[in-house]
């Protein structure tokens, strides 16, 4: 598959079941919405993408380059949250506007709804497996830092290691799970059978269940509104993290696919668990969703063809 197809499958994947879950919520009536939407994700979390993460994984050869990623992924979010720290004294915001968007400038979609999925379309099965291995930092990072920081401004109340206990022992975490399965498999020296796998089908499955449950619970933001925000936020994920994530790039010498899975990730737009951080904890939701929505969108029309039609000149500056 080209270039120019790949970019427009990626995009179809997104659109498509995102149109069709908006169109769905003003069709259907639904008895309660909410709880039929968290009923796809976890079929999503607990089914279908464990299976894709435990095969993918399982098919890498472990070297000692592969470290780098999930430290490279914790890297980037902190350097994300650096610069929105400078940017929210400049923004002016509220407490809570400030610490929503501290939260949107750190969370990052590095996973299998954006950027997992772009490392898969590029990188091939290889690229999905490292990828995986890159996401290992985001689950402890939003339980342990970003969810006990938006608790604490909302409600002064620390978290606990009861409920880090209880998020690590729920079904919900699957994906998790089979990563660590998959590399307990490569290091006991079990390779993965050589017989065809339909990891396409699952992955298109999932994609289309991910934006589909999207669409569902899209209620369109006042697009008028926090354009200040919105540029300081784009700034942070388009240019300023990806810049650093390029210089430190080019005095390390990795696997070019490690350095392009890490490249690619780099420039990734806001994350939803920003936007859940801020319904969860009452923080400015109206302002995480409109950052949310508006980054994405940006991502989508500006940087996302520029990453597939100029990837290789992004691989000399590294080089």
């Amino acid at each position: 598959m080209d270039t120019t197809a790949r970019f427009i499958l990626f995009q179809t994947l997104i659109v498509v079941p995102f149109i069709a879950g908006a169109a769905a919520k003003r069709s259907f009536r639904f008895d309660n919405l909410p709880v039929f939407t968290k009923g796809l994700v976890r079929i999503n979390l607990i089914l279908i993408e464990p299976v894709i993460v435990l095969w993918s994984t399982w098919g890498l050869t472990l070297a000692f380059d592969l470290v780098w990623l999930p430290l490279s992924g914790l890297l980037l979010v902190c350097t994300g949250m650096a610069f929105g720290g400078l940017f929210r004294r400049m923004l002016c915001l509220s407490e809570r506007g400030g610490a929503t968007f501290l939260v949107s400038s750190s969370l990052a979609n590095h996973g299998f709804t954006m950027g997992a999925f772009l490392c898969y379309l590029l990188l091939g099965e290889r690229g999905l497996g490292l990828s995986f291995l890159f996401l290992s930092y985001f689950m402890p990072f939003v339980f342990l830092v970003i969810f006990p920081y938006a608790r604490r401004v909302s409600t002064g109340t620390p978290f606990s290691m009861t409920m880090v206990r209880d998020y690590f022992l729920s079904l919900q975490n699957m994906p998790l799970f089979a990563m660590l399965v998959a590399l307990a498999l490569l290091g006991a020296g079990m390779r993965r059978p050589g017989i065809t796998f339909p990891v396409d089908l699952f992955i298109i499955v999932s994609m289309a269940l991910y934006y589909f449950t999207l669409g569902l619970n899209f209620a369109a933001p006042v697009f008028t509104t926090s354009l200040r925000p919105n540029a300081a936020l784009a700034c942070v994920k388009f240019v300023l993290v990806p810049l650093a994530a390029i210089l430190t790039l080019r005095y390390v010498t990795l696997d070019p696919r490690v350095e392009m899975v890490i490249l690619v990730q780099s420039f990734m737009p806001a994350a939803i668990y920003s936007v859940v951080a801020s319904v969860l904890f009452d923080l400015d939701a109206e302002l995480a969703s409109t950052m949310f929505v508006w980054n994405t969108l940006l991502f989508l029309m500006g940087v996302l063809p520029a990453l597939f039609f100029f990837r290789s000149t992004l691989m000399v500056l590294i080089s």
